[in-house]
């Protein structure tokens, strides 16, 4: 009975052994494979054990589907993200169908970023090419160009699991509410696509309602719309929040009318940009509008701006996102000229160990030019090329063009005989 129950472990041991050898082998074809088609290195183990059904497949044939996937003339970078965020689309049989099917939609010239977003949507919503082409038709029959199609599919792929009704709703509503059926078709659906998934009584009509009952005009709603067509794609309440925060505001009038030079409505959408902006780099929507009222410049600044100093921030100054609540002044200040060469010289006087004292970010960033300059850069003559400003080999650029003083300079006029006389006698009714 032992010799028994010893010769089936062993037997065991040895499927077990044989398996983990199996697959550690089908681990290094997938991925010598994938790196062939151009994953990197370091993203392929963690691809392959995130998708085990991968070391189930067949490698030849998961060779033909890249190999099909390529012959669709995608880049290579944007093949590679949609199979990672969409591995499904490897699937045999989903790629034979879908090369008749993409066939069809050659006439309309489509992008490459249409047919990988087309890809990702047909197999998440489990469509087949004879479905998806018919939802093209749709569009086409709806008034829809070949390029607004090509247009539609690119920005807002989910299209395709819309109905015609849907769809057909969003379009009477917009032309319903004043604005001509040219301008929906060639401007608010060319420039958001995503109008069209809007449900109209879930929230398109809340939305006017809301802008109406904050006492915004039809007219002003209408022309804003018409030239910023996402403001459709607000939630409902976002508005009264960004109306409230910018009634609330305290800060310079120089930069109060920059921020309401194209009307208030423009104003809480710039608001609503800026706060998505701000969550999108960790911090919560509360807090993101605290730090829009903190520092209300940012409304004026360019979100592509914001992103770059909190990545500099979190990743080259080694800062929590949330210290900006207590110095949010650090994003109200230049990038280049200020927080890079600041962060700079800190940077080079700690490596000196030159500093007797932790510099924190409102140390850093809360000194005007001047008095940083005299604090960390004049004690230290090396400093001077890193700061920049106010060293001896920078010339900073006068404001004035030359020559200007002698425009305010007053006219010297010749003095006479006549006015000796009268300043003589003026002098001589004092005495």
């Amino acid at each position: 009975m032992a010799a028994t129950r010893s010769i089936h472990n062993g037997i065991l041991r040895n499927h077990s052994l044989y398996f983990s050898t199996s697959c550690y082998r089908k681990q290094i074809s997938l991925a010598s494979l994938f790196q062939r088609y151009g994953f990197p290195s370091s993203q392929v183990p963690h691809f392959v054990s995130k998708n085990s059904f991968l070391l189930d497949s067949n490698i030849p044939e998961l060779e033909k589907s890249l190999a099909t996937l390529f012959s669709f003339r995608i880049p290579q970078n944007a093949l590679v993200s949609l199979i990672r965020k969409c591995p499904a689309v490897l699937e045999p049989e989903f790629l034979q169908n879908w090369e008749q099917g993409l066939s069809k939609l050659k006439a309309m010239n489509p992008s490459s970023s249409m047919i990988v977003n087309f890809l990702e949507c047909s197999r998440r919503f489990q469509l087949d090419p004879v479905e998806a082409c018919k939802k093209v038709e749709t569009l086409k029959g709806l008034g829809f160009s070949d390029d607004l199609v090509s247009k539609i599919l690119e920005g807002f792929p989910s299209v395709i699991a819309v109905s015609k009704r849907e769809i057909a709703s969003v379009i009477e509503f917009l032309v319903e509410f004043g604005i001509p059926r040219d301008e929906v078709v060639d401007r608010v659906v060319r420039l958001y696509p995503k109008v069209l998934g809007i449900g109209v009584e879930q929230r398109l009509k809340p939305l006017i309602r809301e802008l109406k009952e904050l006492g915004f005009s039809v007219q002003e709603i209408r022309s804003e719309v018409i030239r910023v067509p996402r403001i459709l794609g607000m939630e409902i309440g976002e508005f009264s929040q960004c109306l409230r925060l910018l009634e609330g505001l305290k800060c310079r009038e120089a930069v109060k009318e920059r921020i309401f030079q194209e009307g208030l409505l423009r104003a809480c959408f710039e608001v609503k940009l800026r706060v998505d902006c701000l969550c999108g780099q960790c911090l919560t929507r509360s807090d993101a509008l605290k730090l829009l009222w903190k520092e209300p410049r940012l409304i004026t600044y360019d979100a592509e701006s914001i992103k770059k100093k909190i990545r500099f921030l979190v990743q080259r100054m080694n800062y929590s996102v949330d210290c900006l609540l207590h110095v949010p002044e650090y994003l109200g200040v230049n990038f280049e000229k200020q927080i890079v060469p600041r962060y700079n010289v800190m940077e080079y006087l700690k490596a000196k160990e030159a500093l007797g004292f932790e510099v924190g970010l409102k140390d850093m960033v809360k000194p005007s030019r001047l008095r940083f300059y005299n604090l960390y850069v004049k004690p230290y003559p090396e400093c001077e090329k890193i700061y920049g400003r106010f060293s001896g080999t920078t010339k900073v650029k006068s404001k004035h063009p030359p020559g200007l003083w002698k425009l305010f300079k007053p006219h010297k006029f010749p003095t006479t005989y006549e006015d000796a006389n009268n300043l003589k006698s003026f002098m001589d009714s004092l005495l």
